[in-house]
């Protein structure tokens, strides 16, 4: 019997071994649980075709909207994990939907093996070119005289936006009012029209208006300064500590991936967003490429997961 056990394990660890050496043999699915045209979409349909030149095989983005991302995040938990499904996903489904919205159908520090960050942005807060605050002590002392009444857009209840307004005025111990819309664009059209007063956007969303002159850059979210925003303070540098955010986009597999597979996709994705054009391409965009190992992912997924709940519960935010 146990020779019939060892033979069986060795039997397993060998086929196994083949098919992580024949893979990709079949279509491979980067799946993005949101609509297409958003920045997350845009770093998988960039990292496709390089993942393709250098692992070969096919690489598909398939777009899976639904419920902040949660809906897609799903569908990869449940997949093989033979390498044949990854998870394309920005921030809000590991970190921030699991703290928002019940039943969610996954386990965000269980169900994924962690492959990669990718990439990440910071967020500049921005009002109007014709906004009477110019700089972030005169943002401050307005909340300070006026709490709650200073009006700040959002992408949506629990967006990387919303997340960082909660986070300014739990620092600063002041109160804004969130005004949540349906996506980024109607957002940015109340800002720029002046329905609402400032905004925590990515600077890859605000970057286009703010070089145009139609919006004002505050302060950015970033450790240090932005070349694509280099007279823009930091929040530090402003007199406001511990807002320090970014939003990024990462890759992630259903839990089990073979380790020979993950060594591949995750040197694959390196040497992609390496690539000079790949790399100057995003870094025009506004992104940093991080390029993170599996176990600095899973170390920075799990830090994010707990510091975006304190946040969450402190601030009695909700999905609704």
């Amino acid at each position: 019997m146990k020779k019939l056990l060892t033979a069986l394990v060795l039997g397993l660890a060998t086929v196994s071994g083949a098919l992580a050496q024949a893979w990709p043999a079949k279509p491979v699915t980067l799946l993005v649980p949101f609509p297409p045209g958003g920045s997350t979409d845009l770093i998988a349909r960039t990292l496709g075709p390089k993942l393709q030149e250098k692992l070969g095989g096919t690489f598909i983005v398939e777009n899976k909207a639904g419920a902040t991302g949660t809906v897609g995040a799903g569908l990869v938990k449940r997949a093989a994990p033979d390498g044949y499904t990854i998870l394309v996903s920005s921030l809000g489904p590991y970190v921030i939907a699991p703290h928002l919205i019940k039943g969610v159908p996954y386990d965000a520090l269980k169900d994924f093996d962690y492959i990669c960050v990718a990439v990440q942005a910071p967020n500049v807060l921005a009002v109007p070119a014709n906004s009477p605050h110019k700089t972030l002590a005169d943002v401050i002392a307005y909340h300070k005289a006026n709490p709650g009444k200073m009006s700040f857009a959002s992408s949506g209840n629990g967006s990387s936006d919303h997340l960082t307004a909660e986070l300014f005025w739990q620092q600063t111990g002041t109160s804004g009012l969130h005004v949540p819309y349906k996506g980024g664009a109607p957002a940015m059209a109340d800002l720029l029209g002046g329905q609402v007063e400032a905004t925590f956007m990515n600077i890859n969303t605000g970057l286009p208006n703010i070089k145009a002159g139609k919006l004002r850059a505050i302060a950015i979210t970033s450790a240090k300064r932005s070349p694509l925003l280099p007279d823009v303070p930091t929040m530090d540098e402003a007199g406001v500590k511990g807002v320090i955010v970014t939003s990024w986009q990462a890759l992630a597999a259903p839990k089990g991936l073979p380790a020979d597979i993950k060594a591949r996709l995750y040197d694959a994705i390196v040497a992609g967003l390496n690539d000079p054009a790949v790399k100057a391409k995003l870094l025009d965009l506004g992104f940093d490429i991080v390029a993170s190992t599996p176990e600095q992912f899973t170390a920075f997924q799990a830090a994010e997961f707990a510091r975006w709940k304190k946040v969450i519960e402190v601030g009695k935010i909700t999905a609704d």
